[in-house]
C-alpha cells in the first residue's frame, strides 16, 4: 500500500462528529477526524498516545499550503474539556479561502484528546513556562509531521498559527526548526494570564521575556504577533517587552497590537466580529515578508 493511499484511507475511515453542525458545511470543508500519533516517554518507557485531530482542505487535490492551528489552555480542567475540537468554522473558512488546507491538533490533557494534563507551569511566582512550552510544542510538531504526509498538503509550505498559550506552543515549536514550516501567527500569544485574578499581568512576565529571547535564537521564519490594546491576559506593555527581546535575539517578524477590541482584546482571534480585523493583518503579513518565497507564492491565494 502506497503511503498515499494509507493517508487517504485514513481520512477517509473516522468520519467527523458534527456535534448538531450541518452536512453541507462539512463537506464544504471537506471535515474529517484524524488521530495523530504521539511518542511520550514516562515511567515505564515510551509509549503511542493519539492526539484527536480535525483536517479541512479546499475543494480540488492540492497540493494546499497548511496551517496548524492551535488552542488555548487554561489551569481549570472543565475548561479544557469544553474546547472539544475546537471547531471554529469562521476562522477555518478564512484559511480555506486563501488555499490552505487546515489541521486543528488537540493537545494532551485537552477537549477531545483528554489524558494528561503537561501544561502546568507550576508556582506564579516561579513559573516553568520552559517545560510547558516545550511540552506543548511536542503536540504541535507531531500534527504538523502528520499533516505534512496528507496526499494534498504542500510539505514545504506550512505555518504554524496558535491563540493564546497556542501562539506561545508555536514559538516553541518553530523554535526546533521544523522541515516545511515558514511562518508563524501568534494570536496573543503567552502564559500565565488569569484576568479573574490578575487582568493583564502574567505571572512574572520576565520569565516570559527570558523565554521568547532563546526562543528567538533557533527560530529562522517570520512571526506575526497580533495582540489588542486591552488583552486581559497579556498588557501591551509586556507585549512589548517580549517582542523586543524576541528582535534582539535575531527573530524577524511584525507585532500587530490592535485598538481595544470588546471587552478583553484576547479573544479577537475568537470571535466572528474579529476576523476583518485579524486577516487584514494576515494578509500584510504573508505578502510584507512573502511568506514561503516562491515555494508558496503561487499556492496561497492573495486577498489584497
Amino acid at each position: 500500500m502506497t503511503l498515499k493511499l494509507f493517508f487517504l484511507l485514513l481520512l477517509v475511515a473516522v468520519p467527523a462528529v458534527t456535534h448538531g453542525a450541518d452536512e453541507e458545511t462539512i463537506a464544504a470543508l471537506h471535515e474529517q477526524v484524524v488521530q495523530v500519533p504521539l511518542q511520550v516517554r514516562g515511567l515505564f518507557g515510551t509509549q503511542e498516545v493519539k492526539l484527536t485531530a480535525t483536517v479541512y482542505r479546499p475543494d480540488g487535490n492540492g497540493p494546499f499550503p497548511l496551517v496548524v492551528l492551535n488552542h488555548g489552555s487554561r489551569t481549570d480542567a472543565t475548561v479544557r474539556a469544553k474546547i472539544g475540537r475546537f471547531r471554529r468554522i469562521p476562522q477555518i473558512r478564512e484559511f480555506i479561502k486563501r488555499g490552505f488546507a487546515v489541521i486543528v491538533p488537540i493537545r494532551r490533557g485537552h477537549g477531545a484528546t483528554g489524558g494528561d494534563y503537561v501544561e502546568g507551569f507550576g508556582k506564579c511566582i516561579a513559573p516553568e513556562y520552559d517545560q510547558s512550552a516545550r511540552e506543548s510544542a511536542r503536540d504541535v510538531l507531531a500534527a504538523r509531521d502528520f499533516g505534512s504526509k496528507l496526499p494534498f498538503v504542500n510539505p514545504e509550505c506550512i505555518l504554524l498559527v496558535g491563540q493564546s498559550a497556542g501562539g506561545l506552543a508555536c514559538l516553541a515549536a518553530a523554535s526546533f526548526n521544523p522541515p516545511g514550516v515558514t511562518g508563524v501567527v501568534n494570536f496573543a500569544g503567552g502564559s500565565g494570564g488569569n484576568p479573574d485574578t490578575h487582568p493583564g499581568e502574567p505571572c512574572t512576565p520576565h520569565s516570559m521575556t527570558v523565554l521568547i529571547s532563546k526562543f528567538a535564537k533557533s527560530i529562522r521564519v517570520p512571526v506575526l504577533w497580533h495582540y489588542a490594546e486591552n488583552d486581559k491576559f497579556f498588557a501591551p506593555s509586556y507585549v512589548r517587552e517580549w517582542f523586543s527581546a524576541f528582535e534582539e535575539a535575531g527573530g524577524k517578524g511584525q507585532l500587530v497590537i490592535q485598538p481595544p477590541f470588546g471587552t478583553d482584546g484576547h479573544t479577537l482571534f475568537l470571535t466572528k466580529e474579529g476576523i476583518p480585523i485579524w486577516t487584514r493583518a494576515l494578509d500584510s503579513f504573508l505578502k510584507d515578508f512573502d511568506v514561503g518565497g516562491a515555494k508558496c507564492r503561487s499556492a496561497i491565494k492573495r486577498t489584497f
